[in-house]
């Protein structure tokens, strides 16, 4: 096994369990001398030691700021049954937060989360009998069929895994496009439906039915991160006239009409999320005549609603993926939610987010702050969202706290 060597002083985050080692920490990398080549390759597993070899665990090798990212620490090899044990543990997890499928009337959660399930690289997300999984480490790719075996022995509602990282893996990689996507399990009734035209999948959240399109949806096919917020925004929907910006598939849009909106309007720039929102609704509510969807981009549409909404729901796509474009992401969601605050009317509530992973809380907060100035309302905060549990956050791994939210009430 190839061992990487750390600096003196350089071992202290991984002795804290941070699962990351960058770069600039490694002393010099040693290979077998058996080794087929002449440097680490992506992907592989490899020791990382102290300055005096001491073994501090092993991990996925990657080529980047980033160079391991650790799955087990305090061992000088991967445990037996180490994916297993560790899907195993994840969906025992889920089970506890009454989020499988024999808590109904849910189908639909996420059962791996990377850091926060010590799989650093692995998502894999479920809806009903399928599980979507993506990589966005080369170490996880290679090892996507055993993933899977682990994934059908320890969740029994899964029948068919499909594999989607063709937008999540380095793109350094040297691997095939076709190898990033594909069905890596696929029941015969799957195999089936998936040849009949527009076959659509549906599955269920909280009573609710969505459809999930992980073949070209964004992420694994819907943003199951935000179920409880959308939950959060149904007992604030009664009797009021909804705008949900960037609505996507329309998961706000649809809670708040079971909620008792009087009128929900939905806004994507995108023509497909936007007939998909149509989709959810008509599905839900088939004789829904209080909802409308436009494909529109969100400034030009929010150039003058003045007093037109009390409810407003501003989850924008990341505004800063790297932090080299942090400055330019304060500046939008600053410029965002000041036309919301501004235009909303008085005693109205705004559902605010960023799922920028490089815009802390506090950095979040200060751009509505100065956002709320700007506009000379009176503004309070009625609530500060984030995450589900089933995205759980690594206390030794704060980046893993993406999803920032602040529910705000307008005088």
């Amino acid at each position: 096994m190839t061992t990487i060597i750390l600096k003196p002083h350089k071992e202290e985050s991984l002795l804290r369990f941070h699962p990351w080692v960058f770069s600039g920490a490694i002393e010099r990398i040693v290979l077998d001398k058996d080794y087929p080549y002449d440097a680490p390759q992506e992907g592989e597993t490899v020791l990382v030691t102290d300055h005096q070899h001491k073994a501090l665990g092993v991990g996925h090798y990657q080529i980047g700021s980033i160079t391991v990212r650790m799955l087990a620490f305090g061992v000088d090899r991967l445990p037996d049954n180490f994916y297993p044990d560790r899907i195993q543990s994840a969906y025992s997890l889920r089970q506890s937060l009454g989020l499988t499928a024999n808590h109904q009337p849910n189908n639909t959660y996420r059962l791996v989360h990377g850091e926060g399930d010590n799989l650093p690289g692995l998502v894999v997300d479920i809806y009903a009998h399928t599980a979507v999984v993506q990589a966005h480490s080369v170490g996880m790719h290679l090892v996507r069929q055993t993933i899977a075996d682990a994934i059908l022995k320890a969740v029994p509602e899964v029948t068919d895994i499909y594999y989607k990282s063709d937008d999540t893996l380095p793109f350094k990689a040297d691997i095939p496009t076709t190898d990033k996507v594909g069905w890596l399990v696929q029941s015969t009734i799957t195999n089936h439906q998936s040849q009949i035209t527009n076959q659509e999948y549906w599955s269920t959240e909280n009573g609710l039915d969505f459809r999930i399109d992980w073949l070209n949806g964004q992420k694994t096919g819907f943003f199951v991160d935000q179920r409880d917020n959308r939950a959060l925004l149904e007992r604030y929907a009664k009797g009021r006239d909804v705008l949900n910006m960037f609505c996507y598939t329309g998961g706000f849009s649809v809670y708040a009409l079971r909620g008792g909106a009087n009128m929900v309007h939905s806004v994507d720039v995108s023509e497909k999320a936007v007939e998909l929102v149509r989709k959810n609704v008509a599905r839900n509510f088939p004789n829904a005549t209080n909802h409308e969807a436009f494909a529109k981009e969100a400034f030009e549409f929010m150039a003058d609603i003045k007093d037109k909404y009390d409810l407003i729901i501003l989850d924008p796509p990341a505004f800063a993926k790297h932090r080299d474009a942090i400055k330019n992401a304060l500046r939008g969601y600053q410029r965002l939610n000041q036309k919301a605050i501004e235009q909303i009317r008085p005693g109205g509530i705004l559902f605010t987010f960023s799922c920028s992973q490089a815009i802390d809380k506090d950095m979040f907060r200060l751009a509505v702050f100065s956002a709320a100035a700007a506009t000379g309302r009176r503004v309070r905060i009625l609530h500060q969202l984030h995450q589900p549990a089933d995205h759980p956050i690594n206390i030794y791994h704060p980046e893993g706290e993406y999803l920032k939210g602040l529910v705000l009430q307008i005088l």
